[in-house]
């Protein structure tokens, strides 16, 4: 716990924006501190009603009690929980701006979000008080918001302050540290990503972001059983880790330092407003299940040769202008969704020129970047199982999908977002379908579990 807080500390004197961040039982209690700033202006908390329930009130109480003026509560209504739409924060926008007022986020995921883009449009500061241990946000640049239904990420400044009172954390529902968990498993696939992409000359690493996030990250994810049994010092450090992820992002400006290819595939979920027993799939969850998805396939792809002859044999064998096309068109509802992975498309496709370069730096380094990456990755089947300690999903079917989506979702997901990961990879080489089809043959990854789970329904 003492080695993460001192993490924590030094991410945040590195942060462009925030200036001081409160983890501890107790923490509320540092609240009118984090709004010292704002003597004399209006306050105003956003919640939903169960977060206005576990903190909201209280946060109020505090607030009143320094002697700060609050205006009444922004209560968001959606059930069971709050949805991630760019038109509601707007909506927020609007009435921070009639009120003049600083806004408060108290929640998780969606609401720090929706006010963190609501606090962009209206032009003011805002203060976040983490209600769970559920996903890495808080401290980050940029709220992941549907926008007329395509999941993006909106430019937006991060918190000014954020306060993280252990004691409302550790009463959350517990599977909402097991998202967290989640969020923080797909770091390891956003560093081998990066690191494909710096090798690659595609995007350079920004050594001081990565570090934050790689230095820590499997320290984070080694006590998968105390998170999922719910130990108040396991969840802490959990907090922490989340906390520097954002901080990384926003340290770098966007989200490369935590966001790799596992994070396309739960945004196209999301983007289909995936729901699992009546609730939209949680950010974490999704995440979750795409890092061992992406594991899975850099598994595959580090077990082969490239070689000379391997570039010469996929000279033209990457997508076709045409071939993209038409997967946008099948893949995506014609409108806003599909023009948008259109713009995506066009953007990456701008790099085509540089494919015979990427590859010829492939074949003459694979050997000591195979070796790099392979220090980086986690096998797919030991992610498998430290999520479910921790309580997270980690299986398709834990969302009730059936395998052969995640097959097609592979595909898509690299439509969705100009960032180069493995997936763009396995196009230049011509083997993305080839990777995938091993994935779910009766001997690779997915088809054994699939095997196994067939199994145990007929024995049932």
């Amino acid at each position: 716990m003492a080695d993460q807080a001192r993490a924590l500390n030094r991410a945040v004197q590195k942060a462009a924006v925030t200036r001081s961040v409160f983890v501890a039982p107790g923490a509320l209690g540092a609240l009118p501190e984090s709004v010292k700033d704002f003597e004399g202006k209006q306050l105003v908390v956003i919640a939903d009603d169960n977060t206005m329930e576990a903190a909201g009130r209280q946060a109020i109480t505090v607030l009143e009690g320094a002697g700060h003026r609050v205006a009444a509560p922004i209560v968001l209504e959606d059930k069971p929980r709050a949805k991630p739409h760019a038109r509601t924060a707007r909506e927020i926008a609007a009435a921070i701006r009639d009120s003049g007022a600083v806004p408060i986020s108290v929640g998780s995921g969606v609401i720090n979000d929706l006010t963190k883009y609501a606090a962009e449009v209206a032009g003011v500061p805002y203060v976040c008080v983490a209600t769970a241990a559920s996903m890495d946000g808080y401290a980050a640049s940029g709220a992941a918001l549907l926008d007329d239904g395509f999941k993006r990420t909106l430019d937006c400044a991060p918190p000014v302050s954020v306060v993280a009172d252990l004691d409302i954390v550790a009463k959350a529902p517990r599977r909402m540290a097991g998202w967290g968990y989640g969020d923080l498993a797909g770091k390891i696939v956003a560093g081998l990503d990066w690191k494909l992409a710096d090798a690659l000359g595609e995007e350079a690493i920004n050594p001081e972001p990565f570090a934050m996030v790689q230095d820590n990250v499997r320290e984070w994810l080694s006590q998968p059983k105390m998170v999922g049994a719910g130990d108040a010092a396991a969840t802490g450090d959990l907090v922490n880790g989340l906390l520097v992820s954002g901080f990384a992002m926003q340290a770098h400006g966007n989200s490369r330092p935590a966001s790799g290819a596992e994070h396309l595939i739960s945004h196209v979920w999301e983007m289909e407003r995936l729901t699992f027993q009546g609730e939209p799939a949680a950010h974490g969850a999704c995440v979750g299940i795409g890092t061992v998805g992406l594991l899975a396939l850099y598994e595959w792809l580090l077990a082969q040769d490239i070689t000379e002859d391997t570039i010469r044999n996929a000279e033209g064998a990457a997508s076709s202008p045409e071939r993209i096309e038409a997967e946008i068109a099948a893949g995506f509802p014609e409108g806003h969704l599909a023009d948008s992975a259109r713009t995506e498309m066009a953007v990456k496709g701008k790099g085509a020129s540089r494919r015979a370069g990427r590859l010829s730096v492939l074949a003459r380094t694979w050997r000591d970047l195979r070796n790099e990456l392979q220090r980086t990755c986690v096998p797919a089947e030991t992610m498998e199982t430290w999520l479910r300690e921790a309580g997270a999903p980690a299986h398709p079917n834990d969302l009730g999908m059936p395998l052969k989506k995640l097959a097609a979702d592979y595909r898509r997901a690299r439509l969705i977002r100009r960032r180069y990961t493995i997936l763009d990879l396995l196009d230049d080489l011509g083997w993305l379908d080839k990777g995938i089809a091993a994935l779910f043959a009766a001997d690779g990854f997915w088809g054994r579990r699939s095997a196994a789970e067939m199994q145990k329904m007929a024995s049932a």
